[in-house]
């Protein structure tokens, strides 16, 4: 029951962790968006997606946190993270893009663990579900 509890546990301090680089992003997206368009343009991304793309990272962090759709949410912030390594982060050949690139492929390995093992006890979910889910 302890190690059931410490897991739980475990999975909310990660949470918090993994969200937290999301929500202070979009942050700074929306501080900083003539930066942050003109960075995305580079890219051949819209600067229009600027916004979405803070509303997404601000508030599906916000549901990781408190472990509301936490399977749905870490999914899709699983491909956000893919996506984002593969157009922001492919120039392999410069090493502080290789370690970017391998930032977000870790990022979307940590939200892969989340969405196999759900938020655990202390979530929304929990509650929600009435399950470990």
């Amino acid at each position: 029951m302890a190690e059931e509890r410490f897991g739980d546990l475990a999975r909310l301090v990660g949470r918090i962790l993994i969200a937290a680089i999301f929500i202070y992003d979009a942050t700074q997206l929306v501080r900083f968006p003539e930066g942050s368009a003109t960075f995305m343009e580079q890219f051949g991304v819209p600067a229009l997606l600027l916004y979405p793309t803070a509303i997404f990272e601000f508030f599906g962090g916000l549901l990781i946190v408190i472990g509301l759709f936490t399977r749905l949410t870490a999914l899709a912030f699983t491909g956000f993270c893919l996506l984002t390594a593969l157009i922001f982060h492919h120039d392999l050949a410069n090493s502080s893009e290789v370690l970017q690139f391998g930032k977000d492929l870790g990022l979307a390995g940590g939200f892969m663990f989340l969405f196999a093992s759900g938020a655990g006890c202390f979530s929304f979910d929990q509650r929600r579900l009435g399950a470990r889910g």
